[in-house]
């Protein structure tokens, strides 16, 4: 299951977020031969000209994902609130692709006068 969080994005800044995946026994995830994805939407109902992507990197031996936007895509948001997820994704041994979901949530917008 997900972790849920909730965040605030200053528009027009540059955003990082770093999450760092362990396995049951609490060690780093080793992700080596993952691949990533992460979207903010309006709602769950959006389209895509409503959906920004963030920019995923994927440290595979420390199990670190980070999750980025720039100023130029967080200042061309609208100001308000969003919902967002992330996922890793691997191809099995059966050649079948396994999707989990690491985090999702709610981002809220926050304008900027500069």
């Amino acid at each position: 299951m997900a972790e849920y969080e909730k965040f605030t994005i200053d528009m027009g800044s540059d955003v990082a977020i770093q999450l760092e995946l362990v396995d049951v026994s609490g060690n780093p995830k080793n992700l080596l031969n993952y691949s990533a994805a992460a979207k903010m939407k309006r709602n769950y109902n959006s389209d895509s000209a409503d959906t920004t992507d963030f920019a995923v990197a994927i440290e595979p031996t420390t199990g670190i994902v980070t999750l980025s936007l720039t100023n130029q895509q967080t200042d061309a948001l609208r100001v308000g609130n969003y919902v967002y997820d992330a996922e890793i994704s691997y191809v099995d041994s059966n050649g079948s692709t396994i999707v989990e979901r690491i985090l999702e949530g709610k981002i809220r917008v926050s304008p900027s006068v500069t």
